[in-house]
């Protein structure tokens, strides 16, 4: 968790530096996070690129299924001959639900609660948003 704090203090302090994003959001919003981080790198999308679609393909191209499908994240090893595929699983936001139990969610909120107490991020449980 300080990983994340530190980020998000540094994201506070120097906007230009640092965008802070998670993944319901992505999910939720795809194409204004898009967005968001195409003008933080400073690329924003042009009309002619909105209106051709570029926006909906980057999305596609970039979707949960198309990375699982690669060869690279099927058959591919990474840290400590893990297995790539290891690191996906359903790509669903909430798909933590089917493995923690209530008690554990609720305890990882309370020390998450705990950590970020006055920062201005949270994280909860509680909060998950349904991509739209």
């Amino acid at each position: 968790m300080d990983h994340i704090l530190q980020y998000w203090n540094e994201s506070l302090r120097r906007p230009d530096k640092f965008l802070f994003l998670n993944y319901e959001e992505m999910m939720a919003e795809p194409h204004q996070n898009l967005r968001k981080l195409a003008e933080f790198i400073r690329c924003p999308f042009s009309e002619e690129e909105e209106k051709t679609g570029v926006i909906e393909q980057i999305i596609e191209l970039c979707s949960f299924k198309k990375l699982k499908e690669l060869d690279v994240n099927k058959k591919g090893e990474g840290f400590s001959n893990i297995e790539n595929e290891i690191f996906f699983r359903k790509g669903v936001v909430g798909d933590w639900k089917n493995n923690m139990t209530p008690e554990m969610a609720e305890r990882l909120d309370e020390l998450t609660r705990e950590k970020l107490h006055g920062c201005g991020l949270t994280f909860s449980s509680k909060e998950q948003r349904q991509p739209s």
